[in-house]
């Protein structure tokens, strides 16, 4: 049974599936997870602590699944190449995270302001971590990283930044017709709004012969990171 808070984040995150985080009222978030607005303020504080809040979940989220795919007793190449395909199905499927990964914010989501400095801190504990802010594009990459095995750490971070490139300029599926910049259409495929295409799979095979040959290769950097 989920709690208060889960419920109250579970539908916000609902409705942004319908409408920009503007037009998200948090009379109706109460209403949908079948708790009062009292309860909602407690938690929360304001529909900007509800934000971060929101923002920070989907953070610790996607670090859980890195942690989950990276767990695999495989191959690590292998492992790396099938964390790469996890972040581009995920975050296709996930705008906060794809906001998160990149730094690319647009209107429709919740800002990720921290807490105005000077403020009282929130009584709820989880929402005091929250309030802090959410991690930059580069923090989050070095927080992947950090859940593989030390001498995984280059070929995982080229797996992340192969597959934030992805992200970032998804490939136009084949045989699609060009779209006309300016237009509707082009401006969704611009900001990956497109269906994921099926292209990554075959790319697999390849991705994972570089990644090996990137574990393959002895590096005199003490932090074990890509240039």
């Amino acid at each position: 049974m989920p709690t208060a808070r889960e419920a109250l984040l579970d539908a916000a995150l609902a409705a942004l599936a319908h409408r920009p985080w503007s037009a998200v009222r948090m009379a109706d978030l109460a209403t949908a997870a079948r708790v009062s607005r009292q309860t909602l303020y407690n938690e929360f504080g304001s529909k900007d602590g509800l934000a971060r809040a929101l923002v920070r979940r989907e953070a610790d989220a996607y670090l859980q699944g890195v942690r989950k795919v990276l767990a695999d007793p495989g191959p690590p190449a292998r492992t790396l190449a099938a964390l790469a395909e996890w972040i581009v199905a995920r975050t296709a499927a996930r705008p906060v995270l794809r906001a998160l990964l990149t730094g690319a914010w647009d209107a429709r989501l919740p800002a990720p302001r921290p807490a105005r400095p000077g403020a009282r801190p929130a009584a709820v504990p989880a929402q005091r971590r929250a309030d802090a802010g959410p991690p930059a594009p580069g923090e989050l990459v070095a927080a992947t990283v950090a859940c593989a095995d030390e001498r995984w750490a280059a070929g995982c971070e080229l797996a992340v930044r192969i597959a934030l490139s992805h992200v970032v300029a998804p490939p136009v599926p084949y045989g699609a017709p060009p779209v006309p910049y300016g237009t509707a259409a082009g401006a969704r495929r611009a900001e990956g709004q497109c269906a994921e295409p099926e292209s990554w799979s075959p790319m697999t095979p390849t991705i994972t012969r570089v990644i090996e040959t990137i574990l393959r290769v002895e590096t005199t950097s003490p932090r074990k990171t890509m240039p």
